[in-house]
């Protein structure tokens, strides 16, 4: 199983759009969003994914309420931090900021995922993945990134747009 991971999109349109089209154009199986979805519109432009959308809620996320909504009648499933779920026998730690890590983690799980700091994180240690696939919202081509990660052999592979 492949999974597209994404965060801190923050609103930005032109790069949510091509988010969408590089997770269709993959073939992965899920996307996981670590958080600062920021607005609704971000959401309902998400609903295009081809395969359901997991995640959670950042510190920027506005439009609270709202976001919830969107999230229920589109039929993701989005929750505060943590988000913990089990696929192909990996227990998978999803939060936004990196300091909830703290909190959370521990050795059950095969994969952390979280945003927030927009640093491209990649680190392994004693059989645990964290992963942060760091900028997408920027204005700069070619510097804006999501990761897809290889459920059964925890591998990484950036696609930078």
């Amino acid at each position: 199983m492949r999974i597209g991971v994404v965060s801190d999109t923050h609103d930005n349109m032109p790069n949510v759009e091509k988010i969408i089209d590089i997770f269709n154009g993959t073939g992965v199986d899920r996307v996981i969003h670590t958080g600062d979805i920021s607005r609704v519109k971000t959401l309902t432009a998400m609903s295009r994914l081809k395969v359901p959308l997991f995640g959670v809620y950042g510190n920027n996320d506005q439009e609270r309420t709202d976001l919830e909504q969107s999230a229920a009648l589109n039929g993701f499933h989005f929750t505060d931090p943590p988000l913990e779920v089990e696929w192909c026998d990996r227990s998978i730690l999803v939060v936004h900021d990196p300091r909830d890590l703290n909190r959370y983690l521990n050795h059950k799980h095969h994969l952390a995922l979280f945003g927030h700091t927009h640093i491209k994180t990649i680190e392994f240690f004693a059989n645990q993945l964290k992963f942060n696939p760091g900028e997408c919202a920027g204005q700069l081509p070619n510097l804006n990134k999501v990761g897809i990660v290889n459920l059964h052999t925890l591998g990484v592979e950036m696609v930078y747009f």
